[in-house]
């Protein structure tokens, strides 16, 4: 099988852009492609991030796909623009959650990588720091990949390079891969669709602005130590 070529399914956030920065790393940046996705979201400014994002990283091959009948089939504070952004007491996840969002991404990521020759899709899901989404789950990956491999006749690798992180380890990989600086400043994880350190108040800003914190305070440790 040939892993020589890789999509990346991306959103404009800290995770999707952490996994763009590592995939041109790895793949060379003329192997990546990334694909991006508008679902009636409630900040259509993520895709535009993306598309800047992508350009930023010299992906010539990035293609948007609307999904903007989402919200006719369920509903949830990010498709319904009105609803306040929290989680109900003894809910295992904010109502935040997309039903079967990820599962989709991959299934039209890989009908689309298919088309291309690629066997490689990467996305951004954790199961180590995350809101108790469900499609973010290892199990659910593995299941994914064995399912889309059958459905198509065809050998994809579905790549989480995140999985394992906390969000803290996130950070430190962006280091790594020199887009530290770009992922703080230049993407969009907040609900409420402020770039960079966001709002600092919704569920994905806090879990963000923690493990800043944590890597940060890590790093000027480790910088003392070495002096």
């Amino acid at each position: 099988m040939k892993t020589d070529r890789v999509l990346v399914i991306l959103s404009g956030g800290q995770d999707s852009t952490t996994c763009l920065a590592k995939a041109c790393r790895d793949y060379g940046t003329e192997n990546v492609s990334a694909i991006t996705f508008f679902y009636g979201q409630r900040h259509s400014l993520e895709v535009e991030v993306a598309e800047r994002l992508a350009r930023h990283f010299g992906i010539a091959d990035h293609k948007v796909v609307s999904l903007d009948w989402y919200a006719s089939l369920t509903t949830n504070a990010l498709l319904n623009h009105t609803q306040p952004i929290g989680k109900d007491a003894g809910a295992s996840c904010p109502n935040t959650v997309v039903d079967g969002r990820n599962l989709l991404f991959l299934l039209i990521a890989a009908i689309h990588a298919k088309s291309k020759g690629i066997h490689d899709l990467m996305i951004g899901v954790s199961e180590t720091d995350f809101s108790g989404y469900p499609d973010c789950r290892d199990v659910f990956v593995k299941s994914c990949n064995v399912t889309l491999n059958l459905a198509m006749d065809y050998e994809f690798r579905i790549l989480t390079p995140l999985m394992d992180l906390s969000k803290a380890e996130t950070w430190e990989l962006a280091d790594e891969l020199g887009a530290f600086d770009l992922i703080r400043e230049q993407t969009l994880t907040c609900y409420n669709g402020i770039i960079g350190s966001g709002c600092g108040e919704c569920p994905s800003c806090r879990l963000r602005e923690k493990g800043l914190r944590e890597y940060l305070a890590r790093r000027t440790k480790g910088a003392g130590e070495a002096k």
